[in-house]
């Protein structure tokens, strides 16, 4: 996982490798906890992955940012929709994974689109992290 460099860098380097243009935002006073940090991480990397292979998008944003005791990541698209939780494993493995440490997982994604998942986690505090504030563009 690349969350070592922070998730900034780690969002960023998955954006540049998704087949559209990706922009991102994260807007944190500090890293959170490890774990939170890993979980936000590979909910992003299976967002954009499910865009890059079944979306049909020309452009996507990922935004990450806390209120309060949740950190809060939300994936949108401007591809055909039609996203669901029901049946496959990605986006039902996502809600379970969420689930499993009091996260939340929501899909909005009419058939004609556009498609946005909002993703929430508990907030855990990760001792001596620095504080992290980005806008990146990839493609």
């Amino acid at each position: 996982i690349q969350t070592v460099r922070g998730i900034v860098a780690a969002l960023s380097a998955l954006s540049a490798r998704c087949t559209v243009p990706v922009t991102v935002t994260v807007e944190l006073p500090e890293r959170p906890a490890p774990a939170i940090e890993g979980i936000a991480y590979f909910t992003v990397s299976e967002l954009l992955q499910n865009i890059s292979k079944h979306s049909g998008a020309r452009t996507a944003e990922v935004d990450l940012w806390r209120t309060e005791d949740r950190l809060l990541i939300q994936v949108r698209d401007d591809g055909h929709g039609g996203a669901s939780t029901d049946g496959g494993t990605g986006l039902a493995g996502l809600t379970e994974r969420l689930g499993s440490v009091d996260g939340l997982f929501a899909v909005d994604s009419p058939p004609g689109g556009p498609t946005s998942v909002t993703a929430e986690l508990p907030w855990r505090h990760r001792t001596g992290s620095a504080a992290g504030t980005a806008v990146a563009r990839s493609r």
